[in-house]
């Protein structure tokens, strides 16, 4: 009741003749007054259901200056992501040679865990430190660059990855469908698998807004990371041209650096404060 008194008596007219206009002047007042769009909100929705009772109960035919979509939007939420001892935690349990190299580039290039369940062979270039993601979302395409430790976890799978007439690389290694490609929910059961182990909260899409946040706290251009995660292409010719360029590849490359070496000096601590 208090939100209805408090707008009745600030529109200073007739109910009756309050209208889109002074509820958008309303709006901007509790703007003003540094209320929370969560509140505001609030607000507006007492006073659309207050009209719509003076409507359908009392029926008095004044139009409701609430109209649909009058609400203001939600700022959405920061992506979570993993602190760095955090990321030690969790690396330090992966010990399979296919589990630590789907996750370690997920973590370092940034991918989906859709990107990673497809990946193929074919993809791959590790002489010059990227991978071609060709299933991104949307059907777009992109190159993603691959940092030392990522590329080091993939050629030690690479060495123990079973022959398999299959294109994918991450392949399931028990069950009827062992040598076939790894699905979706097969990579996000093993993160769930290590996550038990070490009491972390951690999804696949965690580590792809970790790969971004630790290259922003390496001082890496936003514009880098946009392209990278493939968030800023509009066709594959422009993407190619774009993602591919020498300024994204030595940023990745020079943020990378810092992460890995700000990654050893925490470890190295861990182990001294044993």
């Amino acid at each position: 009741m208090n939100i209805l008194k408090h707008f009745v008596i600030w529109i200073n007219v007739p109910i009756e003749e309050a209208d889109y206009r002074i509820l958008a002047k309303y709006t901007d007042y509790l703007l003003r007054k540094r209320l929370k769009p969560k509140t505001i909100n609030c607000h507006l929705a007492c006073i659309r259901v207050f009209y719509d009772y003076l409507y359908h109960e009392e029926r008095i035919r004044v139009r409701n200056p609430v109209k649909r979509g009058s609400s203001l939007r939600m700022p959405r939420p920061l992506p979570k992501h993993l602190r760095d001892d955090e990321v030690l935690v969790l690396f330090k349990v992966i010990d399979k040679p296919r589990d630590r190299a789907i996750f370690k580039i997920m973590l370092r290039c940034g991918l989906r865990v859709e990107e990673t369940a497809n990946l193929q062979l074919r993809d791959l270039d590790l002489k010059h430190k990227r991978i071609f993601v060709r299933q991104g979302k949307g059907g777009k395409e992109r190159v993603v660059y691959v940092s030392r430790d990522a590329r080091e976890a993939i050629l030690e799978y690479l060495r123990v990855r079973r022959p398999s007439k299959s294109k994918g690389i991450f392949l399931v290694e028990k069950g009827p469908y062992c040598g076939q490609p790894i699905s979706v929910r097969g990579i996000q059961k093993r993160l769930e698998y290590y996550a038990s182990i070490t009491g972390l909260k951690v999804s696949c899409h965690q580590l792809r807004h970790t790969m971004a946040t630790q290259m922003l706290n390496a001082e890496a251009e936003t514009t880098t990371i946009q392209e990278l995660l493939g968030h800023s292409c509009s066709n594959t010719t422009e993407r190619y041209c774009t993602v591919s360029n020498v300024k994204v590849m030595k940023d990745y490359f020079k943020a990378m650096d810092l992460v890995m070496k700000r990654a050893s000096l925490m470890e190295m601590s861990r182990s001294h404060h044993r």
